[in-house]
């Protein structure tokens, strides 16, 4: 075994810079792709289904469903076994109004999934938008006393709206408005079942009660622009000032929006409060998390950053942003342990993010580092093999994988190595 040192073999930038590399590279909180790559020619069957699962489930954070519906089919003709993905094209299909098509795969997911909840109340949603309403009702009754969404207790009352049961109708919507109280479609839908029953005088308050909410949501609108004019003609201490009109501390939907437009400004430091705070008022919202996640890290608060990007991707195991800003905030901690499969997997779901290859890159010789120190070679040998495999061109790598398969014993492939190794250093590599 050659005398020099295993962390002198493979030279690596400090983490600091390696991760002021991942930030440069990285966009705005609001824009969720971190890039838009083509698909890697290489890779294994499995590298290509992970990329093309990637940048659809990208397209779909970004409503570019038509994009996403050409990246989930390449993915499902890989392996038609993926559920997720089936579920994930089935909505796209729905977000573009191609109903025949979101049916059909909505109803073989009814069959592979035991007949899942949301799946079960997707299809009401369909029975509903073509007008079978029996169906719809039998469908989202199935749902409602554990719904998947919050707003199936919405749709359910108004399937018995439409069937004219109106007692069933008042019970559902009142129990929408309950789980939705912004939502200003509830109180209309209510005031059209108090109309049908003579109740004038409640329909009224419930009309009265739709219109203001929809003007809170213009308001919301509104402000909105407002802020955004702010940020981009005044000094931020003025534009503060109207943004903060936008600061309600009871509607997430509004502090998740002042956080992301902040985010957009890259004002980080200000859009953490509205961010947090909607991450207490929705916890399960994937889009606060992330960009709550994302905030902090762009601030270099790499601890803050963990919890809520870990929440992103539990929330969302597929997408790729979230879990290459995970695997690098792990990197930064000097948790390469924990790194290394989320960095694996984020550069399964996108091959031709550089940053993440390179952090990929440099968690695998660390973690051989590690292992080689510890003389448990074998292991050391798969982290370099990987190191190898993001940068081939490495001659340092080969010269310490031919080491270790002379202590493995393995002369020929030891020689194979030696003579890679030679014939990158006569390269200049």
């Amino acid at each position: 075994m050659s005398n020099v040192p295993f962390q002198k073999m493979v030279h690596l930038a400090p983490r600091s810079i390696a991760v002021l590399c991942f930030l440069l590279a990285i966009t705005p909180p609001a824009v969720y792709p971190l890039v838009e790559g083509e698909e890697s020619q290489g890779g294994s069957s499995t590298d290509k289904v992970q990329s093309h699962i990637g940048r659809g489930y990208e397209y779909v954070q970004n409503n570019q469903f038509q994009n996403a519906v050409v990246e989930l089919q390449a993915a499902l003709a890989l392996d038609p076994t993926l559920v997720r993905v089936r579920y994930q094209l089935a909505v796209s299909y729905f977000a573009l109004q191609q109903f025949k098509e979101s049916r059909q795969e909505f109803e073989r997911l009814r069959r592979e999934t035991a007949a899942d909840p949301s799946v079960i109340y997707y299809l009401g949603r369909l029975d509903l938008m073509e007008e079978r309403i029996g169906s719809a009702i039998l469908h989202l009754e199935r749902v409602a006393p554990d719904p998947p969404f919050p707003d199936t207790a919405y749709y359910l009352g108004s399937a018995y709206l439409k069937k004219e049961r109106t007692e069933l109708a008042e019970k559902w919507l009142k129990k929408a408005a309950e789980l939705a109280p912004r939502d200003f479609r509830i109180p209309d839908r209510l005031a059209r079942v108090y109309v049908k029953t003579g109740r004038r005088l409640e329909a009224e308050q419930q009309f009265d009660l739709s219109a203001s909410l929809r003007q809170h949501y213009n308001d919301a609108a509104r402000q909105g622009l407002d802020c955004t004019q702010a940020l981009t003609t005044q000094p931020l201490e003025e534009a503060r000032v109207t943004c903060r009109k936008l600061f309600d501390p009871t509607d997430p939907d509004k502090l998740s929006t002042l956080g992301m437009i902040y985010g957009k400004h890259e004002h980080y430091a200000e859009s953490i409060e509205p961010f947090e705070q909607a991450a207490r008022l929705d916890p399960d919202s994937f889009e606060t998390q992330h960009n709550l996640g994302l905030s902090y890290f762009r601030l270099r608060r790499y601890p803050e950053a963990r919890i809520p990007l870990e929440k992103a991707v539990a929330l969302r195991p597929d997408f790729f942003a979230s879990n290459a800003l995970l695997g690098a905030t792990l990197f930064t901690l000097q948790e390469d342990e924990r790194a290394y499969p989320v960095l694996s997997h984020a550069h399964q779901l996108n091959s031709q993010h550089a940053e993440t290859s390179d952090l990929l890159f440099k968690v695998s010789v660390l973690l051989a580092q590690k292992l080689f120190a510890k003389k448990e070679y074998p292991e050391a040998l798969k982290f370099l093999q990987k190191a190898a495999e993001l940068k081939p061109d490495q001659a340092d790598l080969h010269r310490q994988m031919a080491e270790l398969y002379n202590l493995l014993r393995q002369p020929g492939l030891a020689e194979r190595e030696r003579d890679e190794a030679e014939r990158l250093s006569r390269l200049g590599r």
